[in-house]
């Protein structure tokens, strides 16, 4: 039992390190991109059959930090707990 969980775990760490490296090389060609649109001053462009977007996006959000410094009783009245599960290996 014990070995087959030290297999599991290693051959775990074996695959995530096995896809960093393919995650590594997708956001440097991205980024890539990114500069040359942004070298261009274009947010939208077609290569090839393929059209690339690079836009800015625009959102509204509460900022609940601000709310609690503000008003911290309110804020503790719509305060809910929740709970998960997180999984690591180190």
């Amino acid at each position: 039992m014990e070995t087959e969980m030290i297999n599991k775990v290693r051959e775990l760490k074996e695959l995530k390190a096995m896809a960093d490296e393919p995650a590594a090389e997708i956001t440097a060609i991205e980024d890539s991109i990114k500069a040359d649109m942004t070298a261009q001053g274009v947010e939208e462009m077609t290569v090839d059959v393929y059209k690339v977007r690079y836009k800015t996006v625009k959102s509204s959000r509460f900022d609940t930090t601000a709310f609690k410094k503000a008003m911290p009783e309110l804020a503790a009245q719509f305060m809910r707990e929740t709970e998960s599960r997180r999984f690591t290996v180190a």
